[in-house]
């Protein structure tokens, strides 16, 4: 599924905006813009923290999805690019 397909699926779902799947995309769109703000504005502290609280609910979600169903979990992360593939 390209990322375009997994957007139009995610956008089609915002009548459950309380799934996993719907948050977990909506806060790395949250990060991704606050993450574009502060390579601009480096001392802007209040955001810095409001960062720190989306990744930190963000880990939350992904944690609990990752226990309840594996599969779903990576389908999103794998879709949404958000985790490093582990090479050894």
């Amino acid at each position: 599924m390209e990322k375009n397909s997994f957007i139009s699926v995610i956008s089609q779902k915002k009548e459950n905006p309380g799934s996993v799947e719907f948050q977990v995309f909506s806060f790395t769109n949250k990060i991704r813009r606050l993450t574009s703000h502060l390579e601009l504005h480096k001392k802007d502290y209040l955001s810095q923290k409001g960062l720190r609280k989306i990744l930190g609910k963000r880990q939350r979600l992904l944690a609990y999805l990752s226990k309840k169903n594996r599969v779903r979990y990576k389908e999103l992360i794998g879709q949404l690019n958000i985790r490093e593939t582990k090479t050894r």
